[in-house]
């Protein structure tokens, strides 16, 4: 069994309300250092695969095929026994 940790992320020159929001949401609340928020997607995937190569494949397609949006974002993940 392994564990896949995915992190998903809108590209940089990609606009981010949902940061700015949250941002804006810090000030408001007295955290006035905060210059910037960028939002993301965090999942965690447990896979049934024979190694450790397969398993990143795996989570390698569903991140091409379904986890992310290749025009506007980014991902990376680390697989682990588990």
């Amino acid at each position: 069994m392994f564990l896949a940790r995915i992190y998903v992320t809108l590209k940089p020159a990609v606009n981010d309300p949902q940061g700015l929001t949250i941002r804006g949401g810090l000030q408001t609340l007295g955290f006035t250092s905060v210059a910037s928020v960028r939002a993301g997607k965090y999942l965690e995937v447990r896979l049934e695969e024979r190694d450790q190569a397969a398993a990143e494949a795996r989570v390698r397609e569903m991140c091409q095929k379904l986890l992310s949006n290749p025009v506007i974002e980014d991902y990376r993940f680390e697989v682990v026994e588990g």
